[in-house]
């Protein structure tokens, strides 16, 4: 039987077409492996100088609790564009007068103690000024999956152990094209008048070779004081987020090539098509919305209209259902790219940022927030009609902030509350209502600690001072607390996926953790962030044509 067997695989060989054995794993030495990538990682730096993508910071520091060990202290935020054609500028989208908690970065002065944004955006290469084998050692350590990409691991050390600014530390690279794909370490040169800070990089396919900084996350210390050589700085945790690379003419080029224009058309309609005045009134206000929605999206800062927003417009739908209202024009729902904690109207539309999104618990939670806002539109808040005139989206980007504004008066915002509570309480809602009720008491008690965070710049502030339970026969507030392994709020990137290439979003789906220890539920935290890589139009059971092995002598059996 086993020569049977032997015969009829020497005979399947025997037939196999040449191009089969054309597309057999090549092995390579180590040595070839790392002139690979270090060839594949200075393409990847010339390349991302053709992008200016949007960089968003956000810094939360820490201090010792006895308690706690450690505890949120205040943050820091940072929004602006990068213009990688120059290396690591950024132009700041976000401006703060006086305010030295917004200007923030990534090296760090003894005397001043600030932060650097641009220190953070460097984070995104490893060595501009030669990353090779003339300048690393490059030690490999294992094969890992990163999501579905196979990748190789490799400790890097610079070959002069104390020069400044060379990366210390460990990459992943993915093994079919050899693109560096995570990084971890610090930078070395760390003294008494500037600090590296530790940092996880990470990069997302885009398409065919073509891999894109996305996400880094940075941490200092632990909120204790420990005895160091050099000046540390306060203990803090930062995540950097790049996206909108896509933005531009390519983009709106790409859109114009999908026109189609049918022969012959019918220029008149028999039907009666004339605009009564509110219908008309209708139109011109949807006009501002559709101009203000496009104005943001084509600066990034608003996401393509996707499957994020279908939920969102799925709540708000079970919200009128239920409370019998027949909106007109119908109610639309749009997600704010940025990490900023807010909500408001465009006459109709209703804008939620990805922030808001991250934290909230559960769905109860996020009807109410979409309760409130379509409190504001059966109310008849309206917004600027001006909006629906084009000359009134032409400005320099960096004053969008100042530009667009959509903040209710105090009035406005109480009644809102009201109708929002009236509506929430007639919904399929009501009875997970209090953990709507949880997450703002959760939020108004850290708010002293994130200012930065919930601080709008669109809109309003997420609503604290609701008493949802009070018309509801359960506890009062001031009473009602969290069952011991209750969520009443997430960290940041506890939901929301976002693809920087196309600004499109997804929702997490990870799987169910089981219990949640208590230092482990982080409410409004910044959190470390794993991303599931994937090949975009790749399939993890499918092989690349000519795909190269590694087999070093580190690595006898691949």
């Amino acid at each position: 039987m086993r020569t049977l067997k032997a015969l009829s695989a020497v005979l399947a060989l025997g037939v196999m077409p040449l191009s089969a054995f054309a597309q057999q794993p090549v092995a390579l030495s180590k040595v070839e492996i790392v002139d690979k990538i270090v060839a594949q990682e200075r393409a990847e730096v010339q390349s991302l100088r053709q992008y200016s993508p949007l960089v968003e910071t956000y810094i939360q520091n820490l201090r010792p609790d006895r308690q706690q060990g450690v505890v949120l202290d205040t943050d820091k935020y940072f929004l602006g564009r990068a213009h990688l054609a120059k290396g690591v500028e950024l132009e700041p989208l976000i401006h703060s007068a006086g305010n030295k908690h917004k200007i923030f970065g990534g090296l760090q002065s003894l005397f001043s103690m600030e932060f650097v944004p641009s220190g953070f955006l460097q984070m995104i290469f490893l060595d501009e000024n030669g990353f090779d084998r003339q300048h690393y050692t490059f030690d490999y350590i294992h094969r890992e999956f990163l999501g579905e990409v196979r990748c190789l691991v490799f400790d890097v050390d610079p070959l002069v152990k104390r020069e400044k600014g060379r990366f210390v530390g460990r990459i992943w690279v993915e093994d079919q094209d050899y693109h560096i794909v995570r990084f971890n370490g610090k930078y070395n040169g760390s003294s008494r008048t500037s600090y590296y800070f530790n940092f996880d990089s990470w990069r997302q396919n885009a398409g065919k070779n073509q891999w894109l900084p996305t996400f880094i996350y940075s941490e200092e210390g632990s909120g204790q004081n420990t005895p160091t050589k050099n000046v540390a700085p306060q203990a803090f945790r930062a995540q950097t987020r790049l996206w909108g690379y896509a933005l531009g003419h390519a983009q709106e080029e790409q859109e114009l090539s999908k026109i189609l224009v049918e022969t012959p058309v019918k220029d008149q309609t028999e039907a009666a098509n004339d605009y009564s005045p509110i219908q008309a009134q209708r139109s011109w206000s949807r006009l501002a919305e559709d101009n203000v929605a496009i104005s943001l999206e084509r600066l990034g800062l608003m996401a393509p209209h996707g499957d994020v927003d279908k939920v969102l417009e799925t709540v708000v739908n079970n919200l009128e259902v239920t409370n019998n209202l027949d909106i007109e024009p119908d109610v639309r729902c749009r997600v704010l790219m940025i990490s900023t904690l807010e909500s408001f109207t465009m006459g109709h539309t209703i804008v939620v940022s990805r922030g808001l999104m991250d934290v909230l618990p559960d769905e109860a939670s996020l009807a109410a927030i979409l309760a409130h806002e379509l409190g504001h539109v059966v109310l008849g808040h309206r917004m600027d009609t001006q909006f629906a005139f084009f000359n009134r989206l032409r400005f320099d980007e960096k004053e969008t902030f100042r530009h667009f504004g959509f903040a209710r008066t105090p009035e406005e915002e109480q009644a809102a509350n009201q109708k929002g509570i009236e509506l929430l309480m007639q919904s399929p809602y009501k009875d997970q209502a209090q953990t709507a009720q949880l997450f703002l008491q959760a939020l108004q008690s850290r708010s002293k600690e994130i200012p930065n965070l919930i601080s709008p710049h669109l809109g309003d502030q997420v609503p604290t001072n609701w008493t949802i339970t009070s018309v509801m026969p359960v506890a009062q507030p001031s009473t009602a607390k969290p069952a011991a392994n209750m969520v009443t709020a997430l960290p940041l990137g506890g939901r929301i996926k976002v693809e920087p290439w196309s600004d499109q979003l997804q929702l997490l789906k990870s799987k169910p953790v089981g219990a949640v220890a208590e230092y482990e539920k982080m409410p409004f935290e910044i959190a470390p962030f794993v991303l599931y890589l994937t090949r975009q139009g790749d399939s993890l059971s499918t092989e690349a044509p000519g795909a190269v092995s590694a087999k070093s002598d580190a690595d006898p059996n691949p």
